[in-house]
């Protein structure tokens, strides 16, 4: 194991006591063993249906061609002028980061563009919410991830108290109708999100907290977020009781195991995106007990 991080920034962390599968558990992020009540369920945390990843093999196998086809998409986008754009969302930990990185590989990346804004500046912070966010939209041609987007007002920011009921609200409101004049601006617009169990949530922040090349990703707000598990579950189900739409649905992606969720998340949008020389066979059919449109995937 590596040295534990604890930069200056970091607050002290205290143990958190957790109610998981109706039972009271402590965790503290800070010990130096994982409690086997994590451990034991990290993969099957929330109702996952396996119990063992994906093989290796298999997964850099699928995700090759998977790959192949998304150069063939990014070929069709610059040809025909098309353009995809594409927000993850997730709790803390979900695994938005890899699984951009697995559509990005080997995407040519003057029209491929990853978007993951900082915190915004003061001028930001006066215009209009979606404003920012507007600004980096695709061109002719261009495929754009966003890691997080105008969502944060419905996640972190209402959990944490970073915005006004009247903020988030107006939110509500606009969000629909901003998304309807994406898709009928002809974008190819997709929303998903990736779901994680508590259980595998922790292990995850455990190995942030105590990993030299990943304590970059653990930060004071995942403290303060450990033991508000049932504060994001409120606001991810009222968020899509809102926002999955007919126009612009919300894709949930099942994502314990990071290789399934990578595979199957690419899969999706290469079997909604008709482009030319697609091939089928080689995308394969989708894994339902990990991808599906609407909330009948989430973990409760």
């Amino acid at each position: 194991m590596n040295k534990k991080i604890a930069p200056a920034n970091f607050p002290d962390t205290a143990a958190v006591t957790l109610e998981i599968g109706g039972k009271p558990h402590v965790f503290d992020v800070d010990d130096a063993e994982l409690p086997d009540w994590v451990t034991d369920n990290e993969l099957t945390a929330g109702g996952y249906p396996y119990d063992q990843p994906l093989k290796k093999k298999v997964y850099e196998e699928t995700l090759g061609k998977l790959q192949i086809e998304l150069v063939r998409l990014q070929d069709w986008l610059h040809q025909e002028g098309q353009r995809v754009m594409i927000l993850f969302e997730g709790r803390d930990a979900a695994g938005k980061g890899g699984t951009i990185s697995a559509f990005r590989e080997n995407l040519n990346p003057r029209t491929a563009r990853n978007v993951a804004l900082p915190k915004p500046t003061d001028s930001e912070q006066g215009q209009w919410y979606f404003q920012r966010y507007v600004a980096q939209f695709p061109t002719s041609g261009e495929f754009v991830t966003f890691d997080r987007s105008w969502y944060n007002r419905a996640g972190v920011e209402r959990v944490m108290g970073f915005s006004t009921p009247e903020e988030y609200a107006r939110f509500i409101r606009q969000a629909p109708d901003l998304e309807r004049m994406i898709v009928n601006d002809g974008i190819h617009f997709f929303k998903i999100w990736l779901d994680i169990g508590q259980e595998t949530q922790l292990k995850r922040f455990y190995d942030r907290r105590h990993s030299i090349l990943k304590s970059w990703k653990f930060s004071p707000i995942d403290i303060a977020g450990l033991d508000r598990w049932k504060d994001y579950t409120r606001a991810r189900n009222e968020m899509f009781e809102h926002t999955h739409t007919e126009h612009a649905p919300w894709v949930v992606v099942r994502s314990n195991d990071k290789r399934r969720a990578r595979i199957e998340a690419i899969r999706h949008v290469l079997l909604a995106v008709p482009y030319a020389g697609r091939d089928l066979e080689a995308i394969g059919k989708p894994d339902k007990k990990i991808v599906g449109v609407g909330p009948d995937l989430l973990t409760p």
